[in-house]
Parts: structure tokens; sequence; C-alpha cells
């Protein structure tokens, strides 16, 4: 559906107290492609999940790069607010609590994610990280005093270097987050089928 800003897929679930899930797909992915995977997570969280705006040789994406691993940083900055407000727009039109919502992003989802959480950490109770990198170094830091964050890497991803996973990890916890950190050996970019069940168990643990 369209509306608040963004083209976007809203599934409800449970009580409008209950949690929902903010479902952030990779480059070339759309507003459908991680709602299976958010149903299997957490069955009674509702799902919002919305398309990003950019389009990269027709691929959306939440955000502009000027090349692999080069952010295009006023770009992205400007895009998390934009998102901050469809965020708190959506709680607010679909009767969902705004101290409850948990993003799961994949990819440039998770980088956009891990923005929200540095820039505008009032809008996310936690956030799996899945293959992230460090999207900027934040002038100033975050209050994540109860934010729970996972942080899924791979141990050969091409694109998310070890170092900046690493410094990402080291930010959030010296905000104040509670981070669960996990570089799976051997993977790639790529999901795995043990990094799934671990985000299963951490995203059930947190909001049901």
């Amino acid at each position: 559906m369209s509306g608040l800003g963004f083209e976007h897929v809203f599934k409800p679930g449970g009580a409008p107290g209950a949690s929902t899930l903010l479902l952030l797909h990779g480059t070339g992915g759309d507003e459908h492609d991680l709602v299976g995977l958010g149903r299997q997570l957490a069955p009674g969280a509702a799902l919002l999940s919305p398309r990003g705006k950019v389009l990269e040789n027709g691929m959306p994406r939440f955000f502009r790069r000027l090349a692999v691993g080069q952010l295009d940083i006023p770009d992205l900055l400007a895009r998390t607010d934009e998102l901050a407000e469809f965020v708190a727009g959506a709680a607010r039109d679909y009767d969902r609590d705004p101290q409850r919502i948990v993003a799961v992003g994949l990819s440039n989802g998770a980088n956009i994610a891990a923005s929200l959480l540095l820039r505008r950490p009032e809008v996310l109770r936690g956030a799996a990280l899945l293959r992230p990198m460090l999207p900027y170094e934040p002038e100033q830091a975050p209050d994540l005093a109860g934010t729970d964050v996972l942080v899924a890497a791979g141990e050969r991803d091409p694109y998310s270097p070890r170092e900046q996973v690493e410094r990402l990890v080291e930010i959030l916890r010296d905000a104040g987050a509670d981070v669960q950190a996990h570089v799976e050996p051997g993977a790639g970019h790529g999901l795995t089928n043990a990094d799934l069940v671990r985000t299963a168990g951490w995203t059930r643990a947190l909001v049901e």
C-alpha cells in the first residue's frame, strides 16, 4: 500500500500494545521481501515493511551510495530522518506502541537501521542488524540505554569489513546498548540457517 511517504506493507499482529517488527530489505528488495521472515521470527508481532525510495540501476535501496562501500552520507542522514518520521506516523495510524518497535534490517536495510540507532535512537526499542557495516561515525554519541541490538556478521563478507563491524559494535556498546554480536564462520554476505535460528531466538526473547 502507499501512504505515509513510503510504499509499504503492514500486517497486524497481537494487541495494539504488542511489538512491531520494522522490516528493512537489502538492495534490490522491496516491501514484500522480508514479510515471511518477519512472521517466522515473531509470529505474534505486527509487521511494518517499507520499500526503499532510492533506485540504483532500478534496484530499490534506502539511501544512495557513491560506490560499493562508499555511502552518500548527506543522503543517508536525510533518508534516516525521513524513515524515522514514517515509523512514527505508521505507529500512530496503525495504533501501534511506538516504544515497542524493533527493526530487522538486512544489508542496506541493516545500515539504515544502524543509522536510526545512531541518529534517531528514540525510534527503536531494538534492532537486528544482519550483515551491517558502520554507516558513519556519529558526531554525538546517542543514548541507547535500554536498547537491545543483535549484530550478525559473516566471516568472509566482502561488503562488510570486519573492522567496520567491530567499530559499529564498539560504538553501540559505548552508547549503552545491550549488543549481542556474532561472526558466522565461513559465511559471506548471505545469511545462513544458523543466522536465522540465532535471529529468531533473539527476536522472540525481545518481543514476546
